[in-house]
């Protein structure tokens, strides 16, 4: 199932996209038998955008630019998207706060007493630091707490072995 309405108009080509569909072209006509290597055929055309005269791209901008005026022309024609944004129920409940938010909304007062010319980017800086403070506090309690419940588990394997042995 494809994405996106059927009816839409292409995208408008680029100059360079011009030039690269008549090199193709070119080689084709030249080497019809020859498959296309795309990382090569895509230097070899990028080489020779890149060295062409102003003269020669012109070409392919008066076709970029006929292509961007029949390209409106058929969006304007086209319309809108279908759908579009749903409205808003002003009655709806809001989502619930996010775990920084809650963090932030009790501490702010706090930073704000402590440091009253500070700046609101600050006042969260202040918070974003101190948040990962916590956490990182948080994970290294977590990893040793994990860390004596392995050792906890060997030690309760080993006294099992042992008392198999007996």
């Amino acid at each position: 199932m494809a994405k996106g309405d059927p009816e839409k108009p292409k995208g408008k080509m680029t100059a360079y996209a011009f030039f690269v569909q008549t090199c193709r072209e070119e080689h084709k006509k030249k080497n019809a038998e020859v498959p296309v290597n795309f990382a090569e055929f895509s230097k070899m055309c990028s080489e020779r955008w890149k060295t062409m005269p102003r003269k020669e791209k012109s070409k392919f901008d008066e076709m970029a630019k006929a292509d961007k005026v029949s390209y409106d022309r058929e969006m304007k024609d086209y319309g809108p998207a279908k759908g579009g944004k749903k409205e808003k129920d002003p009655n709806a409940l809001k989502r619930p706060l996010s775990g920084f938010f809650l963090f932030c909304s009790e501490f702010r007062p706090k930073i704000k007493s402590t440091n009253p010319g500070i700046s609101i980017g600050d006042v969260a800086k202040n918070k974003a630091a101190k948040l990962k403070e916590k956490y990182e506090k948080d994970v290294a309690c977590q990893s040793f707490r994990k860390k004596v419940e392995e050792e906890d588990e060997e030690e309760e394997e080993e006294e099992e072995e042992e008392e198999e042995d007996e």
